[in-house]
């Protein structure tokens, strides 16, 4: 695939340490097994990105990791991907963020999180050269990045959409509760909006999906793709009409991840100039074979395969 102009994935990197399957949690002092723990990369940022360079697109990551043999293992992973690394800063004073990840029998996860050198990053450590030479610029993980949360990641979208960049934004659950207190000068400057409908509902105080849509749209955004696993998701640009597809039919094996392979695959689908339509269904197959594998990008594959995926695979539509 012919490209001039990377992607850019800006945002949280983690070493994900995966348990599965997870039948019980210890009591205190106790021990329960799993069949299988292994070690992966993860990180929105980092998934997107894996996921964008599997699917034959060039993609670089901004981020920061620690000076410690999880950050030289995310570093040395991106590379052997072909995904580029330059824009990754290293943090001497702490850890590589890193989460224990404990999935259930049916796939679903339970997280303890350590954050790291992605609480460090901040506006010093992103060329901002690099960003406004970039095709599309994904903030990837808004919410767990205080130093650059909120009006600093504002003033980066903005930079970038001035230049000509097409902007991507998607974030994860913010515990703290501050939700629009941080989003709220950015999302005028994000052309595309990928969060879990979740997410969106607590973001706006809304739970109906299209008045979700609706409300992120009042506050600036260009289009709103809210994720809703296994119902697939839903798509409203600025003409207002909701677009629902549904989710390809699958085994889930791990849904680490999902989330941010959908990301990808909508990414893609936007810089291959295709339909909303087109584009929504292109990111829910790429999210349907996140989960078909263990870790946060599953057995997400090239543009070719994805395509006969979806060709072959019926949608869930129970």
């Amino acid at each position: 695939m012919t490209q001039k102009k990377p992607i850019i994935c800006l945002g949280i990197m983690v070493a994900d340490i995966i348990g599965r399957p997870l039948h019980t949690i210890p009591e205190p002092g106790r021990l329960v097994l799993v069949d299988e723990m292994s070690l992966h990369t993860g990180g929105c940022a980092i998934n997107s990105a894996t996921a964008l360079a599997r699917l034959g697109f060039s993609v670089e990551v901004i981020g920061k990791v620690g000076a410690d043999p999880f950050g030289d293992f995310l570093l040395n992973a991106m590379s052997e991907r072909g995904i580029g690394i330059s824009g990754v800063k290293r943090d001497d004073q702490v850890g590589t963020s890193a989460t224990m990840v404990m999935v259930e029998p049916d796939g679903e996860r339970r997280f303890v999180h350590y954050i790291g050198a992605n609480a460090n990053l901040s506006l010093s450590d992103v060329d901002v050269e690099t960003i406004t030479t970039a095709s599309i610029l994904h903030i990837a993980g808004s919410l767990v990045m205080p130093g650059i949360d909120g009006q600093p990641t504002a003033e980066l979208l903005a930079e970038a959409r001035a230049a000509g960049v097409t902007t991507f934004l998607d974030t994860v659950w913010d515990d703290t509760g501050r939700w629009i207190d941080i989003l709220a000068p950015c999302l005028p400057q994000i052309d595309y909006f990928v969060p879990s409908l979740p997410e969106a509902q607590a973001l706006t105080g809304l739970e109906p999906p299209e008045d979700v849509a609706r409300a992120l749209l009042g506050k600036g955004v260009g289009t709103v793709a809210l994720k809703m696993g296994a119902d697939g998701c839903l798509v409203m640009g600025d003409a207002g009409s909701a677009l629902r597809l549904p989710a390809f039919q699958v085994d889930v094996v791990d849904a680490t991840g999902a989330g941010d392979a959908f990301a990808a695959g909508f990414i893609a689908g936007v810089w291959k100039g295709w339909s909303l339509a087109e584009t929504a269904r292109f990111a829910n197959a790429v999210g349907a074979l996140c989960v078909t594998g263990v870790g946060a990008t599953g057995r997400v594959n090239t543009l070719p395969d994805t395509m006969q995926f979806m060709e072959v695979t019926p949608y869930n539509l129970n």
